[in-house]
């Protein structure tokens, strides 16, 4: 680690841990509606399998990592329907970005995930980052800077399962479950089987704010 690298992850681990992902909805609206139910996401991630395997061309060298946190399940879907496509395991594992965000200052104090780097490491790689949405690409920024601290990679790609939009940052994903065009005052939620008990994307609106004095 250089004198500039190490000095700016000193600087982040003294800031209190906050953020969330990318699509920044933690709510579930009572209006909002479905728009991929359970068979639809397996579909699109086997999608998003079959288009790795052709562009990597075979895979072979391919590290998938999570974004915590349903970005660590959709990755371990997708190892899990990558080897049954190229007949072996391929390595997948968890990259906590919460040191690397741009709002720590910003936002409530969170705990830190984890970041697990399986076996063969990064170095020389295909890693392809896993997130469940895409929307302003500060979340991916944020990966990118940590990533950087673990090693150098290939090349790097980005999965998502949805991509809603209003992008702040020059960035772009490489597979795309389903592209859902949003407003700013609508919420996209993804829930997952391992942490919230069933598979689906909502798409709702934002609560209204409070007026003043309330």
């Amino acid at each position: 680690m250089d004198a500039n690298r190490g000095a700016r992850h000193s600087r982040r681990s003294a800031v209190s841990a906050a953020g969330t992902g990318d699509s920044g909805d933690s709510a579930v609206t009572a209006a909002a509606r479905p728009v991929l139910e359970a068979p639809d996401i397996a579909r699109v991630l086997t999608r998003i399998a079959h288009e790795i395997v052709e562009r990597a061309k075979g895979a072979d060298d391919v590290v998938l990592l999570g974004i915590p946190t349903r970005g660590v399940f959709l990755a371990r879907r997708l190892a899990a329907k990558l080897q049954e496509i190229t007949g072996r395991p391929l390595p997948v594992g968890s990259l906590d970005i919460t040191m690397y965000r741009d709002d720590l200052r910003l936002r409530p104090a969170r705990a830190l995930a984890r970041t697990e780097i399986p076996g063969p490491g990064i170095d020389g790689r295909l890693v392809v980052l896993v997130d469940d949405v895409l929307f302003s690409g500060r979340t991916i920024r944020a990966a990118l800077d940590a990533l950087g601290d673990l090693g150098r990679p290939r090349a790097v790609q980005l999965a998502v399962l949805v991509d809603r939009g209003h992008r702040e940052l020059p960035i772009r994903a490489d597979y795309v479950g389903k592209n859902l065009p949003t407003s700013l005052r609508e919420t996209v939620k993804v829930q997952l089987t391992e942490e919230d008990g069933r598979d689906s994307v909502l798409l709702g609106a934002r609560p209204a704010a409070p007026a003043d004095g309330q």
